[in-house]
């Protein structure tokens, strides 16, 4: 029997052992889409609590507490940092077979090197340790020690920048880069939201944002802006792409109506967020950006919640919509008048694996190896089985030697350790197949694939500098 969490974690073969210890585990890390605050990296943040570092935000740790019916006093409210942490640690029992039991014992042991198992016994001794190492632990020691060579947060085009800028011009050796994430100009389905955003972006941009077309040339603005201050990825979150047909002066009276306060038809909305997101995509192709697209998830549940805490507070799922044809047409718009840049696409329902995977051989290019990716287990996907059924299906309807890894979509700095997770998890599922007698046992080429979908193939493909 093997022990919980040991040098060995996760890997089952000798093959796999050698591949991880060998090759993958002293790989750099870059982590090329998460929620990590640019401000935090700027000021090299201490951090006040295990709390604060751990639990503030991290809505994954919030959905199980409320499962165990714990008041969200205690988890989003005004109770003390050792209440919080309490009820967690009181919690991480019964998260037994979720990944957070994995993820919060691998994130107890790096950096912290504890290895006991978190608990209602064990919390108050851990976080007494934990807050000890943190008085001396900033962000940037962190990011270090996780080997974390470049890290891309995700950034509104409203945003001036700043942190990104003096973080740039400081000399604490870190890269690292906004991605460009226009959801919000998008969004016209709420014309009081939209039009307060807008009159943030007109400032922003310096740009009176008075019709569609200045919209664009708000947008195409801060697109230059955000590629000077180093970015190469767009990224967007959506419920599925939206492929509508358009023409500019349908899309300048929706602009026309929605400047008003005026409610869209459900057709209008779609066409303009097909449109705005054609012609954004098409600026990434021109400048040689990758773009992101996660697709799937549906947002915002709990009414409730929502008026309480905001988005992001945890009562999120997996969405069921229409995403092939969407998806295809898109794609092909863009191809046909060569604008289809580098492209990843995460799913978050897990019947469209083999869309999405199947869908990525349709538009690769030349010279761009890998240049439409089927992107990582995503959101509720990112777990064990979510991976390996990822990764197998990617690996039996294209490349996985071309694959890019893994990427925490985290908000949280002590969320590293799933690049670990996940390398663990591919060097077994290679690990099984030679000793299967399915791969050869060519150690050195299948290092070299581990350390490529590790890190190589992300290097190369995001050119980050």
């Amino acid at each position: 029997m093997k022990n919980f969490l040991d040098q060995d974690f996760l890997l089952q073969t000798k093959t796999a052992q050698q591949l991880y210890h060998e090759y993958a585990a002293a790989m750099p890390i870059i982590d090329y889409h998460n929620h990590l605050p640019p401000a935090e990296i700027a000021g090299n943040k201490q951090f006040s609590s295990m709390t604060e570092i751990w639990l503030k935000g991290d809505h994954y740790k919030w959905r199980a507490m409320r499962t165990r019916g714990i008041a969200e006093n205690d988890i989003t409210g005004n109770a003390d940092d050792y209440t919080k942490f309490k009820v967690w640690a009181e919690t991480v029992p019964y998260t037994m077979r979720n990944p957070l039991y994995h993820w919060t014992h691998l994130e107890l042991k790096t950096p912290f090197g504890i290895t006991e198992l978190l608990n209602a016994d064990t919390a108050e001794a851990i976080y007494k340790k934990c807050n000890e190492q943190l008085s001396s632990l900033r962000v940037h020691n962190i990011l270090k020690q996780f080997n974390v060579q470049a890290l891309c947060t995700t950034d509104d085009p409203a945003d001036n920048l700043e942190h990104h800028l003096a973080i740039k011009q400081s000399d604490a050796g870190l890269k690292v880069f906004p991605a460009f994430r226009p959801d919000k100009s998008m969004a016209v389905e709420d014309p009081e939201s939209y039009n307060q955003y807008l009159d943030r972006l007109s400032a922003t941009s310096n740009t009176v944002i008075d019709s569609y077309q200045a919209l664009l040339d708000a947008l195409k603005n801060r697109h230059d802006f955000f590629h000077e201050a180093g970015c190469r990825i767009s990224d967007h979150g959506l419920e599925t792409i939206y492929a509508e047909d358009f023409t500019l002066a349908e899309l300048a009276e929706s602009f026309r109506k929605v400047r008003k306060g005026e409610q869209l038809g459900e057709q209008s909305v779609r066409q303009f967020k097909s449109a705005t997101l054609h012609f954004i995509c098409e600026w990434n192709a021109v400048r040689g950006w990758a773009q992101q697209f996660h697709i799937g998830a549906l947002r915002n549940n709990n009414s409730r919640l929502l008026a309480q805490l905001g988005a992001d507070a945890g009562v999120d799922s997996i969405g069921d919509w229409r995403v092939a044809e969407p998806m295809s047409k898109f794609f092909n718009r863009l191809d046909k008048n060569n604008r289809l840049a580098k492209t990843i696409i995460y799913n978050n329902n897990p019947s469209h694996n083999a869309i999405y995977a199947t869908m990525v051989g349709n538009f690769q290019g030349e010279d761009i190896p890998g240049k439409i990716q089927y992107g990582s287990g995503w959101w509720f996907l990112d777990q064990k089985d979510g991976m390996e059924q990822q990764m197998n299906t990617l690996s039996n309807m294209g490349l996985l030697s071309l694959f890019i890894g893994m990427t925490t979509d985290s908000r949280s700095f002590l969320s590293f350790p799933r690049h670990e997770y996940f390398r663990r998890i591919l060097c077994n599922l290679i690990g099984n197949d030679v000793e299967n007698g399915e791969l050869p046992h060519d150690i050195k080429w299948l290092g070299k694939i581990v350390q490529d979908i590790c890190y190589n193939n992300a290097k190369r493909y995001f050119n980050l500098q």
